[in-house]
């Protein structure tokens, strides 16, 4: 009876840990490859994709015409750590369908991240803004402060009128005698059709300055090449319309600055920026400063695409940054 007894108890414990050891398995294998939603936000949806395991954070892409689909696939490297949540803004990428852009404003994006928020079930997320993504993220922790666990802001753009201004003059500068060709493309008919390789072409132009070596701009104007004949021109138009809007609600609205009231933040804050980044450092530094707290780290030999140009410099700071304890609220 007894050695019954043990048998049967052996048996039994074997056969919960080979359960267990499915189940760890199958959650593992979940992980690796991404998960695609739609989230429904009033009569429209946006269009969500999830991977990894770990710290969850919500990705906000940069443009603001853009969609998620430049990070990919750089940033998924970080799946092995942390829950990687993107999705495309209202009116942008997959998220186009039944849009208005004269309905898509910085309130409205900032309403639909906070449904992102909630459709995955997190009080308290991180939130990672690359570049005008930076922007929606301090807009939202502004106004929801106790349901962001943390801010990474990865080459961001201007927190203000006046730090817009900044980028304009460095810009021009940067750029030189590319911008005459520049503003060619921009005033074609074919750019203002929304022709997939004239925008391209003027991506081409305004992005060269941004990176350092050339096989990382060759691999991103390649990927977003394809997303622009991908959306096609009625999505390229789109897109366009909502970032027109987008800047008429911020940057070019009559004293936009965000500065006097992130001191109010009490959020753990990282902002990464490369030294060869061609929005300027002082614009990174202003914002950095105004957050009690806010770290800032330049990269060396980077531009603006940290993730994908200095990936082993971003992981060893994201590691670092979220063993820091959270600052009291």
């Amino acid at each position: 009876m007894g050695h019954r007894f043990v048998a049967a108890s052996f048996a039994a414990a074997l056969a919960n840990a080979l359960l267990l050891h499915s189940v760890s398995a199958l959650q593992v294998e979940r992980s690796t490859y991404p998960s695609e939603s739609r989230i429904p936000v009033g009569n429209v949806s946006l269009y969500a994709r999830a991977i990894g395991r770990g710290q969850p954070i919500i990705v906000l892409h940069g443009g603001p015409d853009f969609d998620h689909s430049y990070l990919l696939p750089d940033l998924d490297r970080l799946k092995d750590s942390f829950r990687l949540i993107y999705y495309d803004q209202r009116g942008r990428g997959r998220s186009a369908e039944d849009v208005r852009p004269e309905d898509v404003t910085i309130a409205s994006d900032v309403d639909d991240l906070d449904k992102v928020r909630q459709h995955y079930s997190l009080e308290a997320p991180a939130l990672l803004g690359h570049s005008w993504g930076a922007v929606l993220a301090l807009e939202y922790a502004l106004r929801h402060p106790t349901h962001v666990s943390h801010l990474i802001l990865m080459n961001p753009a201007p927190a203000s009128a006046s730090d817009v201004a900044v980028l304009r003059k460095a810009y021009l500068a940067k750029l030189g005698a590319d911008m005459d060709r520049q503003r060619a493309v921009l005033a074609s008919d074919a750019y203002r059709a929304g022709d997939p390789e004239a925008v391209a072409a003027r991506y081409r132009i305004h992005f060269k300055p941004a990176l350092t070596r050339t096989e990382d701009y060759e691999r991103l104007m390649a990927r977003m090449s394809a997303e622009f004949i991908r959306q096609g021109r009625e999505g390229i138009l789109k897109a366009r319309a909502v970032e027109d809007q987008l800047y008429r609600d911020t940057w070019q609205a009559a004293g936009y600055d965000l500065l006097p009231r992130l001191r109010s933040l009490r959020i753990p804050t990282l902002l990464i920026a490369g030294d060869h980044d061609f929005i300027p450092v002082e614009i990174g530094e202003h914002i950095s400063r105004a957050i009690p707290g806010g770290r800032h780290i330049m990269l060396r030999d980077c531009g603006h695409f940290a993730f994908m140009e200095s990936p082993g410099d971003v992981r060893h700071a994201l590691d670092d940054f979220f063993r820091i304890k959270a600052l009291p609220r």
